[in-house]
């Protein structure tokens, strides 16, 4: 298992996550243009006197690592907040759908996250478990597979101290 992860994988039950999103066609040279994406998002919410119910995340909805990936910036909202998707331009609403997930932490730098991507890949797959995903002609198309940014960069400028959450959906 990767050093960087916090604790060992776990398997557990979550939720439905109702979120405000930004969605992004890139390619991983381009990633900054969804991750830049959360700041704005932060600010929109807060302008508008809601708290965040949980920490800002990166949705993967397609994966082609050789060309194009489609991700989605979000901040998870309550759902009365959803509404605020209609009033401001480039913000949707979603949900993170409910289900079984595998998660960890990992501690590091977020160009590190590829590493323990695949340590909790080959986890999930010594378990016999098997994730939401799918192939199609776009890449690979997820249920839901979740960054969650765990560390604020105003308290920790240290990138390589950053916590982020890895969530991803199972199979039924």
């Amino acid at each position: 298992m990767h050093t960087t992860l916090r604790h060992d994988p776990t398997v557990e039950d979550r939720p439905a996550v109702p979120y405000l999103g930004s969605r992004r066609t890139v390619t991983m040279t381009s990633m900054h243009l969804v991750a830049d994406r959360i700041s704005g998002l932060v600010d929109v919410v807060l302008a508008h006197d809601v708290v965040p119910t949980g920490p800002v995340l990166l949705r993967y909805e397609v994966i082609d690592m050789a060309h194009e990936m489609v991700v989605v910036a979000g901040v998870p909202v309550p759902e009365d907040a959803l509404d605020l998707a209609a009033r401001v331009d480039d913000v949707h609403r979603d949900v993170l759908p409910a289900g079984r997930y595998v998660t960890v932490v990992h501690r590091g730098h977020p160009d590190t996250l590829v590493g323990a991507t695949a340590d909790l890949l080959a986890w999930t797959q010594a378990q016999g478990l098997r994730f939401d995903v799918r192939p199609s002609p776009e890449g690979e198309v997820w249920g839901c597979r979740v960054d969650h940014y765990l560390t604020d960069p105003a308290e920790e400028p240290r990138m390589d101290l950053w916590d982020t959450e890895l969530a991803f959906r199972l199979a039924d």
